[in-house]
């Protein structure tokens, strides 16, 4: 079967929901710039989203253990990769919102799907501020939940990895 049959001769380009349309000059001035900082934002989001993963499996590790070391090691391991994290989740709140408020990204019609990720990604950062609320108390000896509890909460950036992964390439709104 040639192109001809299957009518994609004078089909319209696809266009994916949620980009606004760029005029040729604007598209021009850019360059690949959006794609850099579309790979950059991904990059970053990968990256916070490992240590959102994997923090709370430390708490697992530090609800469980009884060595005064093995304490002291793991605080101090959960210590760092809070703080790095933290790091991380800068660029990738700053990148989403350049291609948000700058690029068009999610505006327009169609765009509900963009409001939802919107309202995770606020989610995410109370569960994030959540984590560093418990790595204190872990750290004072004051923690009360137990390792299956941690295991529980672990799972939620896991859901709402989906949902937003779900959201960001469906945009089935």
């Amino acid at each position: 079967m040639n192109d001809e049959e299957h009518g994609s001769k004078n089909t319209v380009p696809f266009k994916p929901k949620g980009m606004v349309e760029m005029s040729e000059t604007l598209s021009l001035n850019l360059g690949n710039s959006y794609l850099y900082v579309k790979a950059l934002h991904i990059l970053f989001v990968a990256s916070w989203f490992a240590g959102l993963f994997y923090l709370p499996r430390i708490f697992v590790n530090l609800a469980q253990e009884t060595n005064p070391q093995a304490l002291e090691r793991l605080l101090g391991m959960a210590h760092r990769l809070y703080r790095f994290m933290t790091i991380l989740m800068v660029p990738a709140l700053i990148l989403g919102l350049i291609l948000w408020l700058y690029y068009g990204i999610g505006q327009g019609s169609n765009s509900l799907w963009m409001h939802n990720k919107l309202a995770l990604v606020f989610v995410l950062l109370g569960y994030h501020h959540a984590c560093g609320s418990i790595l204190k108390k872990f750290k004072a000896g004051q923690n009360r939940r137990s390792h299956i509890w941690f295991r529980w909460f672990n799972e939620l950036p896991v859901v709402i990895f989906l949902i937003i992964s779900i959201l960001v390439v469906v945009k089935p709104f």
